[in-house]
């Protein structure tokens, strides 16, 4: 056992999960032979078989499973042993109170804490939550260090007054259309091709934005109301009717639901911002620098 190795497990973790020496090679940047030679190595090191090969590739043996669990394990200990490693030479230390509107908690905020956590470890950041009014009276009183909110048209137009404000993600509003529908096959598709579809529309919290149907479509037909994403959502991937959503959004819709872009001139737009007090330190700038790139992330993995 003294020659068992992290890279060694991590490999066979690696051939494990995807079921071949092949598909592990391609995954971890590896040669074939350079994987076959790295399980060898354990497999002389624990002094059993660890795979067994099949008609389908290969599935790990008893001694496999055993060492696969382990090393899950092991590296995850090791992966944060380094973080906190990392962590001894960052200044950055504290709690970051990240306040944001419901849409941004789907996948822009998740994102952004992740990449403080990589970056900074000695900071402790905590999710809230809550209307734009709120979260701006949270800023302003010190109990949220950046508020990520919604502005442009058909919002209000919110006292910003002596607060700090960056934009941290380009995107605006889409449709979201059950997979299969006439419009899923293009990322962006005219306003007129809207006219006429059900919609499933829903209320966000007063101070929010609010989701009906395309803000320029006159008379629209509403065929469902429901409040929460997933109820909304839901009723897109059954067929129901297609719904506005906000951009941030598009990457964590279910199954049986795609997001398309719409070109509309009639349409100003909104954006994303995020907000602290008029003189923001390190551990504010921090975050907000991690919001910045979560939204560019999302920008450049969408559909051209």
């Amino acid at each position: 056992m003294d020659e068992v190795t992290l890279l060694g497990l991590r490999v066979c973790r690696e051939v494990a999960v995807l079921g071949s020496f092949t598909a592990a090679a391609r995954s971890l940047g590896y040669s074939q032979p350079a994987v076959s030679r790295q399980v060898a190595a354990m497999e002389a090191a624990v002094g059993a078989p660890l795979f067994v090969r099949n008609a389908r590739g290969v599935s790990p043996s008893a001694a496999g499973a055993a060492v696969v669990a382990r090393a899950g394990r092991i590296l995850a200990d090791v992966d944060s042993l380094r973080r906190d490693l990392d962590g001894l030479g960052d200044r950055l230390a504290g709690r970051v109170r990240l306040g944001v509107f419901p849409a941004a908690a789907a996948v822009l905020a998740p994102r952004a804490i992740a990449q403080l956590a990589g970056e900074h470890p000695g900071l402790d950041v905590r999710l809230t939550e809550a209307s734009t009014p709120a979260l701006l009276r949270d800023v302003r009183n010190r109990r949220v260090t950046v508020a990520v909110i919604g502005a442009g048209t058909g919002l209000d137009d919110y006292d910003l007054e002596g607060l700090a404000v960056r934009q941290v993600f380009a995107g605006d509003l889409c449709v979201a259309v059950p997979v299969g529908h006439r419009l899923a096959g293009a990322p962006t598709v005219p306003v007129r091709a809207l006219e006429g579809e059900p919609w499933v529309v829903g209320d966000g919290p007063a101070g929010d934005p609010q989701f009906g149907a395309w803000p320029t479509i006159g008379d629209p037909v509403v065929a469902f109301r429901a409040k929460g994403w997933p109820a909304r959502l839901g009723l897109v991937a059954a067929g129901l009717g297609i719904c506005l959503l906000p951009e941030p959004v598009a990457p964590s819709v279910p199954v049986g639901v795609t997001a398309v872009r719409v070109d509309d001139p009639g349409w100003l737009g909104r954006v994303t911002l995020a907000v602290t007090g008029p003189a923001p330190g390190d551990v504010a700038l921090a975050a907000v620098d991690a919001l910045v790139a979560a939204g560019d992330g999302i920008l450049a993995a969408r559909p051209n």
